[in-house]
């Protein structure tokens, strides 16, 4: 790692003993000192399958957001965009002084350029502050139709080296999203090879593919919908059994142990107990996996991930991580976690599941409509049944999840009632601590 930082020298001259002299004020900085001083805190970016994830992500402590249109991008499941929704999210986020990145990001075949051609002229005028993608034609394009566009480079081209990345760059692009594939050590080696102004964003959270760099043909196969062009099933996810061809009808499960093997669904990616390593790799965007997730796996997720950002960047040198943010982390939807391949290689650690299914999240009662008063009480919208008597935690920004128990619900006029049962249902609770518009209600330990 120290061969990238001599790279970029704060000033003065890096000594063989990795201390640097310099004569500014006659002072002496550390090695630690130096590294510090070349590192920008990294960009925080955000899934926003809609406009409500994406204000959640923001509120949660996002830098930018990542989304789609309704065509031309790898989560057509997602509810995504507009193109009146477009220019209405990127109002919003620069009023609030942070970015969006358009992802136009899968590999469109021939006969769909026109009407690429026409998405891309009616989203020009939005102000988007860059557009993924994964294909030169789709890149070239871009550069005829929005010369001025930032262009970011999605992990579905499989970036995995110093000459691939250059190449890229050589095409206009300004940042490149990393093939998940990568190890840290093999990411340094890159961020070293190329110039500073050249950004490197990688995912640090969220599902993994058992296809290179996403690239797979599965579901294409099984389903007809393809994978490349945004409408992956995910049928790596599908339990499979192997079929004897003189026994047709006795399916034998692929096993290693009494629990099964998964042989193709990954694991999903948590590295926020490894963030210092990955800050001090040169990256310089952490993505989060996940526009098809809820808004409380937005909000949970991007929240984690700020705060052991922030107190890393207080206090380099006597960071701890707190295991309260693993815990959070449990909190969502997720299968089990591994982190990835960057401390590893895929040939010595697969990261395939063990365990088949998601591990479920904390049932998401409701979010808060206003700011607590006095009285401590506040008005919220219903998102899965809330009872009294429940135990619950209340998540708010730049903290984790404060537990209380719910001892008083009133409905919108103020009358006691002992639950709120309703889709959508407002209702007022009493809670212990000061509440947030936009904070959340979720289940707490028994």
């Amino acid at each position: 790692m120290w061969n990238f930082f001599k790279k970029f020298p704060a000033g003065g001259t890096f000594l063989p003993d990795k201390l640097q002299f310099i004569f500014d004020n006659f002072t002496i900085k550390t090695e630690f000192e130096v590294i510090m001083n070349n590192i920008k805190k990294p960009e925080l970016l955000s899934p926003a399958g809609n406009a409500e994830k994406m204000r959640a992500a923001f509120l949660y402590g996002a830098d930018a957001v990542y989304l789609a249109g309704n065509r031309f991008g790898m989560r057509s499941a997602a509810d995504n965009f507009t193109v009146d929704e477009l220019y209405e999210a990127s109002e919003y986020a620069h009023t609030r002084g942070k970015k969006l990145y358009l992802t136009v990001n899968t590999m469109p075949h021939g006969d769909e350029y026109p009407a690429l051609r026409e998405y891309l002229h009616a989203v020009k005028g939005a102000g988007l502050d860059a557009m993924i993608v994964a294909d030169l034609g789709v890149l070239a394009l871009i550069k005829e139709i929005v010369p001025d566009m930032e262009i970011h480079v999605s992990t579905q081209a499989g970036i995995v080296s110093a000459p691939t990345a250059k190449a890229f760059v050589a095409h206009g692009a300004k940042r490149l999203v990393l093939a998940r594939e990568l190890t840290l050590e093999e990411i340094g080696e890159i961020r070293a090879d190329l110039p500073r102004e050249i950004e490197l964003e990688t995912f640090v959270h969220g599902s993994m593919c058992v296809s290179y760099s996403g690239r797979c043909m599965l579901s294409n196969m099984l389903t007809g919908r393809d994978g490349n062009r945004g409408a992956c099933t995910q049928p790596c996810r599908w339990s499979y059994h192997l079929i004897e061809e003189k026994r047709p009808d006795v399916p034998i499960p692929i096993e290693e142990t009494d629990l099964g093997t998964f042989v193709l669904s990954s694991k999903d990616m948590n590295t926020v107990s490894i963030l210092p390593k990955l800050v001090e790799a040169g990256i310089d965007s952490f993505k989060i996996e996940g526009r098809m997730k809820s808004v409380y796996y937005t909000a949970v997720v991007t929240n984690a991930y700020r705060m052991a950002l922030d107190r890393y960047f207080a206090d380099p040198e006597g960071y701890v991580f707190d295991p309260a943010l693993e815990r959070e982390l449990e909190s969502v939807s997720h299968r089990e976690y591994g982190t990835g391949y960057y401390e590893n290689p895929p040939h010595d650690a697969a990261q395939l599941c063990s365990k088949d299914g998601y591990i479920r999240e904390k049932a998401y009662f409701a979010i808060a409509e206003n700011d607590s008063d006095e009285n401590g009480l506040a008005r919220f919208k219903q998102k899965n049944k809330i009872r009294r008597g429940d135990r619950a935690e209340l998540l708010s920004p730049g903290k984790i999840g404060q537990p209380f128990l719910v001892e008083e619900l009133f409905d919108e006029a103020g009358e006691p009632i002992e639950a709120a049962p309703h889709p959508s249902q407002i209702f007022i609770c009493r809670v212990p601590f000061a509440v947030k518009k936009g904070d959340i209600l979720r289940s707490g330990e028994e």
